[in-house]
């Protein structure tokens, strides 16, 4: 693997790679002295062409962690703001030597359109509505931490998956492990190829007796402007992840939630921080695995 452009086209032994590399990294992040020089002489540059807070600093983390040198380009106050092409950004970082380029960007294609002519490994850091890999793969590593396994599990995803990257993602990943994928939401906000992949189910209260682990997916407030849901109060009440739901659920449920959360739109705060959440936990877990992607598509030398 050079890129890392989405789980569509990772094969399921690649996505195992990534997982079983992130368990010992995940052991770096836990001792006491936290870095190891893996990657050191190695460069690389995060380009985000929208905002982040957990993605960014976490890539950017794990590559610190890895002792490897990290250029944070701001779009705001780059030559991007002058006309500088997106190819034209990405050479020019090349020539400075940097190895691998961590972008985000609002058009689906991009990291996939860079990997055409880049030198440097590309990884999608989310890519429109198309993929979130990094994502994706830390929430399978979180599921398998807590469950023990990912092959046979019932995994229930609810909330916008039309427009959701990180949706698309977990159902690739998901599929290739062998869960059991199923899908909740609003009907406006449920395509019908999703059908190709997950078990539909409009009745959340159903969905969630039936789940070993639940996925809430961040509601973009802006769907509510589009008409696609009535209002936030009503996709609260019908997809909503409430405490008084939440007793429909198995004993063993674990929540998950990819972050930022609307806390009283798609998850209540006591839901969120409650026994059966990893939602802090997954925090800690994207930085291990996003070291473990830079040590799949870098390599480096052992400590």
């Amino acid at each position: 693997m050079k890129h890392l452009l989405g789980l569509e086209k990772l094969s399921r032994d690649e996505i195992l790679s990534i997982l079983h590399l992130a368990a010992p990294m995940k052991d770096i992040i836990l001792r006491e002295v936290k870095k190891v020089p893996t990657l050191r002489g190695k460069i690389i540059g995060t380009l985000f062409y929208e905002p982040s807070t957990r993605t960014k600093n976490s890539f950017e983390l794990a590559a610190k962690l890895l002792s490897a040198d990290v250029v944070s380009v701001s779009v705001a106050t780059s030559s991007v703001k002058k006309g500088e092409s997106l190819k034209d950004t990405v050479l020019t970082l090349e020539a400075m030597g940097i190895e691998a380029i961590v972008i985000r960007h609002s058009r689906n294609g991009v990291p996939a359109y860079l990997s055409s002519f880049s030198k440097a490994s590309i990884i999608n850091a989310g890519d429109g509505q198309h993929e979130h890999p990094s994502q994706a793969l830390l929430d399978l590593f979180t599921i398998q931490q807590y469950k023990g396994r990912i092959e046979g599990l019932k995994v229930l995803i609810v909330g916008d998956i039309m427009h959701s990257r990180v949706a698309k993602s977990n159902i690739y990943g998901l599929s290739k492990l062998g869960a059991e994928i199923i899908v909740s939401g609003p009907p406006t906000l449920i395509p019908e190829e999703v059908k190709n992949y997950a078990q539909v189910e409009y009745d959340l209260d159903k969905a969630i007796k039936k789940a070993d682990v639940v996925n809430v997916l961040r509601l973009q407030l802006e769907r509510q402007e589009a008409g696609l849901i009535t209002s936030l109060q009503e996709y609260h009440r019908f997809y909503g992840l409430t405490k008084e739901r939440m007793t429909k659920a198995k004993e063993d449920l674990l929540v998950l939630h990819p972050g930022p959360m609307n806390r009283g739109v798609e998850i209540d705060e006591e839901v969120a921080y409650c026994d059966k959440s990893a939602i802090q936990e997954q925090v800690s877990n994207g930085v291990a695995v996003r070291m473990a992607i830079y040590y799949t598509l870098m390599g480096g030398r052992e400590e």
